[in-house]
């Protein structure tokens, strides 16, 4: 057993001096790049390539808007690293060469990065090669179909929640819902309980954290591959659990405490608002959107007597109760009788 030790140490020692001297002769070419929607550009460099956007101004009409930048190449050992600015990125960078190369820092390796249009942003690419070329393009959505879809998602949930808490059809669904989740914690504890056994146990104790977090993303990364290699074996299980956990929840049956019902109730009303309130960038805009509907549907009256008491009180203060729309159509109206009415005179006079 101590040789094993002593074997392990050794190969860490020598994947460490390895990595510092790989890190010592990259190269680190810097260059940055500030990219507006639409723009596409094309690079070959080696080293640390920086693309950023600045923030947008908010409007209220730009509320379900999105920007993702599009990195397009045919190479996989490339590095992607994400900040507020191109100092934030290089330092994440800098970090990321300075522990043994597992891509502790990086971001998630992905064609498509999605960012927030009303705040700084930038993605930074490293590739070692300078032998392949790649673009980098940004693509914005002036409305995002996805984040309107959640927002109308969330208003439902928060509208209709006691609905749901009344309804066994909403009970049975939820009760499969929540085994199938529970089920994939349980093996994926399980799975990484298995993996860290013998001297896997003794790297993840030489390496501390990193090696952890390192095997936790690399599971991570590769569940979208194993749904799709073993896509059978899935369906099998989801079947499998789904079935078990309408048996469980068909033997207890729906709740019919009603101050469960009014937990349940709370909790679909709070997870909707939370939806609503992550649905867009603009965070002042879906809250306005919260407490509109939270109000709405606590104190319709009050609102809506509010509203017309507003409404009469502008008018005797002198301002027109008609609005710009009906204001134009009615003067357009007028001036059509008036000519009607001229050119009535001078067929008289003839």
């Amino acid at each position: 057993m101590g040789n094993g030790i002593v074997q392990w140490s050794s190969a860490i020692t020598f994947l460490f001096i390895s990595n510092y001297l790989c890190t010592e002769s990259a190269s680190t070419t810097e260059s940055i790049y500030f990219l507006k929607p639409e723009d596409v550009i094309e690079t070959a460099k080696p080293g640390l390539q920086i693309f950023c956007h600045s923030a947008n101004t908010k409007y209220l009409i730009h509320m379900w808007r999105s920007l993702a930048i599009h990195l397009n190449t045919n190479i996989e050992n490339y590095d992607l690293y994400n900040g507020k600015t191109p100092q934030e990125v290089t330092k994440k960078h800098d970090d990321n060469q300075r522990s043994w190369s597992f891509n502790v820092f990086s971001t998630k390796k992905n064609n498509r990065l999605k960012i927030d249009p009303f705040k700084d942003a930038c993605i930074g690419v490293y590739i070692s090669s300078n032998l392949h070329k790649y673009t980098v393009s940004m693509i914005q959505t002036r409305i995002d179909v996805s984040a309107l879809m959640l927002m109308l998602m969330g208003a439902t949930m928060f509208w209709n929640a006691y609905k749901f808490s009344e309804n066994p059809l909403f009970y049975y669904l939820s009760s499969i819902v929540l085994g199938i989740t529970t089920s994939i914690i349980i093996l994926v504890y399980f799975v990484s309980k298995l993996l860290l056994r013998g001297k896997m146990m003794y790297l993840t104790i030489a390496t501390g954290w990193t090696m952890s977090f390192y095997v936790i993303q690399i599971l991570w990364e590769n569940i979208q591959l194993i749904v799709v290699e073993y896509k059978e074996f899935v369906a099998w299980y989801i079947l499998l659990t789904s079935l078990i956990s309408f048996i469980i929840a068909y033997r207890f049956g729906p709740v019919t405490n009603i101050k469960t019902k009014k937990l349940i109730q709370w909790f679909l009303q709070t997870a909707g608002l939370v939806i609503m309130y992550y649905s867009s960038y603009f965070r002042e805009a879906s809250t306005f959107c919260c407490i509109l509907i939270f109000l709405l549907y606590n104190f319709p009256t009050i609102i809506i007597q509010k509203g017309r008491i507003y409404w009469f009180a502008k008018f005797m203060e002198g301002d027109s109760h008609l609005s710009d729309d009906e204001s134009q159509k009615h003067d357009a109206e007028i001036t059509r009788i008036i000519e009607e009415c001229e050119y009535t005179d001078d067929e008289d006079d003839l």
